[in-house]
């Protein structure tokens, strides 16, 4: 008779001290699984900030219930908060969760609903935030400059740190990442994008880039908004450089 192997995570004895992980499974358990909090979660699931007021409606609570849940799934490190000016938006804790979620979904069998974002598109496309570039434009070029390992997390916060090859080649484009590493401010950091619900590029050196992309003419300010437009010569660069397409933007 042939018998089955056990999957490595099944060897109970040697992975798993089972009456130490019972309890925090428990309370996680029971956080996910009241319906309002439930509703939340899956609705962060597209990777997208939410304030307490949005997930409120989405968990058909009031918004002093709403906090009373937000604060309990705080406290199980299921959900982080960023303050933004006036507003604190919500978002998964980590990648875990978002996995752990996703499994119970695909087991329960259930949709999920798409983020639909109101912002006019122009707006949207590109615009500036303060001294730095928002829009579904920089959240990708934030994406981007991670994906080609030219930006690293620095420490637990939301601060960010240039690689050597992203020193390289930002100096190439123009920016003097030392001296911005040396002003009196966050050198980088995640800056969450109000449109588009996650981070673009922050601090000095998101201004640095800014200014970079405007003397090579990538983008060009509107004269009485803080829309930016993107140029044909942009949109080549940005396509031969990052893999952004600009059709893939909105607008």
């Amino acid at each position: 008779m042939l018998a089955l192997a056990s999957p490595a995570y099944f060897d109970y004895g040697k992975n798993m001290d089972v009456e130490r992980a019972d309890a925090p499974v428990s309370e996680i358990a029971a956080a996910i699984a009241e319906p309002a909090r439930t509703r939340m979660l899956c609705c962060l699931l597209d990777g997208r900030a939410r304030t307490s007021t949005e997930l409120a409606i989405v968990a058909e609570v009031s918004p002093s219930t709403a906090s009373v849940h937000l604060a309990k799934l705080a406290e199980r490190r299921l959900v982080r908060v960023q303050a933004q000016g006036r507003h604190r938006y919500y978002s998964l804790h980590d990648r875990h969760v978002a996995a752990a979620l996703e499994a119970l979904t695909v087991v329960a069998g259930a949709p999920r609903d798409r983020f639909v974002p109101r912002t006019p598109e122009r707006l949207r496309t590109a615009r500036t935030c303060y001294d730095h570039m928002a829009g579904a434009l920089a959240v990708a070029l934030h994406d981007r400059l991670f994906a080609l390992r030219w930006l690293a997390k620095a420490g637990a916060n939301d601060d960010y740190d240039v690689t050597h090859a992203g020193a390289e080649a930002l100096e190439k484009l123009g920016m003097d990442v030392e001296a911005a590493r040396g002003q009196r401010r966050r050198f980088a950091c995640a800056c969450l994008d109000w449109s588009e619900r996650r981070p673009h590029l922050a601090g000095a050196l998101g201004a640095g880039l800014l200014e970079a992309a405007l003397k090579r003419k990538w983008v060009t300010r509107d004269l009485d908004s803080r829309v930016l437009s993107v140029t044909s010569a942009g949109k080549r660069e940005l396509r031969e450089r990052f893999g952004i397409e600009a059709a893939d933007l909105p607008g």
